[in-house]
Parts: C-alpha cells; structure tokens; sequence
C-alpha cells in the first residue's frame, strides 16, 4: 500500500556528494547512484512511525515491510517495499509507519530536501516524481480492492498475482517467485489469521495451483487460475493521476 513512507533516519558520516545538477540525471534512481550502499540486517529497522521524515530512500536488494501499530496494539502491514522501489516520497513531516527490514536490505538514501530540490530543477524529473506519486495512489487504491474482497482466497490469490506482477515489472517473468515475508506477514498485510492464510496456501497447493520451492519462494503452476481466482478480470481500470494537483500535493508551499 504505502510505499510513500517517509524517513526519519540520521544520516551517515562520510556520505559520498550528490550529483552536481539533475540535467545529467536519467532518471530518479539516477539520484542516488552517488550515495554510499547501506545494508539493513533482518529485523532490524529502518525507521519508526512517528519519527521525523528526513530521507528518501531506493531499495536495492531485500524486502521492508511497512507497518503500523492501531491504539489497541494489533499490528497492521499497509505495504511491502521491494528492490527498486523509493519510498520516502510523500510530503508528510513524519514517518507514517515502521520499516523493518525482512530479510538482508541493501539500499540508498538522500536528504528530502537534495532530492526535492533535484527534482524541481528538472522537468524530466518533475515528470518522474509525479509519475512515482501516481504509482502509490495507484498501489493504494490496488491494496483498499484487495481488502475490499470477500473471500480470503481472492485475497491471497491476489497478494500472489501482484508477486508475479512485480517479478515481470523487474525483468523476471520465471515460474517460480521469491517469497520471503512470513505467513504472519501476509496476513497482517491482507487482515486475515495466520491460520486462514496457511489454510489458503495448502488448499492451493492441493489444487496444483501454486507449489513450495524452498522455505521462501513460491512455483506457480497455473497461473491463468490464479488469475481467475484473485479476480483479476473484474478489476477496475485505475484512472490517470492529475498531474497538476499530485506535484500541488507532493511540495506544499
């Protein structure tokens, strides 16, 4: 879901400088390609709701998941950060939620104020800092479908299907999937029990739709019924981002 959580972490000592100007930047990854490679160790984390948002960041390797903790203390996962996202983007002046690194993370970070100035100075890189904000309006409104769903199969069948989405997206499109959040993780990211999502995958394994590769990877076996049972067909189509009012919402003067 919200893949626009900001960063309240310290920077580095030593930090290596950034480019001199973004007309030579391709792109917004391109900003970070002058900043030192950092690496998170499982379970540690990245930064804490409610901390300052002072970072922007670009995955390189691993997994985040990005969680929330409600009043009454149950722990909800709103988005799983993968290699080449950057999150950090929204304007919010705190972090909205935790990032914990699930496996080994390497990634790179920048102060929100070098990269709001970077992208400002660039049209090219306005348009790609806008088409970003789009891109998590659009992982929103994807994950409220997803938890809109009744049946706790489509849910899951869902969360699978977006896995293969993501695994095309970055050059990947193999039968097999890397997996590596926990049972506990994906049904604190879909609000279902432990046991309904355990349930949910036997069942699946047992119909030959999906199979275990290991302890964190998934072999897809027929995909075209994972499609029909995350009710893919049925989805509506998202709608173009107003660029005027997201770049409005981005950097508020």
């Amino acid at each position: 879901m919200a893949m626009i959580i900001a960063s309240a972490v310290s920077q580095l000592p030593g930090r290596a400088p950034i480019l001199a100007g973004a007309p030579d930047v391709p792109s917004l990854h391109g900003l970070f390609s002058g900043q030192p490679l950092e690496s998170v160790e499982p379970g540690a984390t990245l930064f804490w709701q409610g901390d300052r948002s002072r970072h922007v960041f670009e995955v390189l390797k691993g997994v985040l998941r990005l969680y929330r903790i409600l009043p009454d203390g149950r722990r909800i996962i709103v988005g799983f950060a993968q290699e080449g996202d950057i999150i950090g983007l929204a304007p919010d002046a705190h972090c909205q939620a935790t990032a914990e690194a699930v496996n080994e993370v390497r990634l790179r970070r920048i102060e929100r104020c070098r990269f709001r100035a970077l992208t400002e100075a660039s049209p090219a890189l306005t348009r790609d800092f806008i088409a970003a904000l789009c891109e998590e309006v659009a992982a929103a409104q994807e994950q409220t479908m997803l938890l809109a769903r009744r049946g706790a199969e489509e849910r899951v069948c869902g969360f699978l299907l977006r896995q293969i989405q993501r695994a095309v997206e970055g050059g990947n499109p193999a039968a097999t999937i890397p997996l590596p959040m926990s049972r506990t993780d994906i049904a604190d990211h879909l609000g279902l029990t432990i046991e309904t999502v355990s349930r949910t995958f036997t069942n699946l394994t047992q119909r030959g739709v999906i199979a275990p590769e290991g302890r964190h990877a998934l072999a897809i076996r027929r995909p075209a019924t994972l499609a029909r049972l995350a009710g893919a067909d049925s989805q509506a189509d998202i709608r173009p981002c107003d660029t005027d009012a997201a770049r409005q919402a981005a950097w508020p003067h």
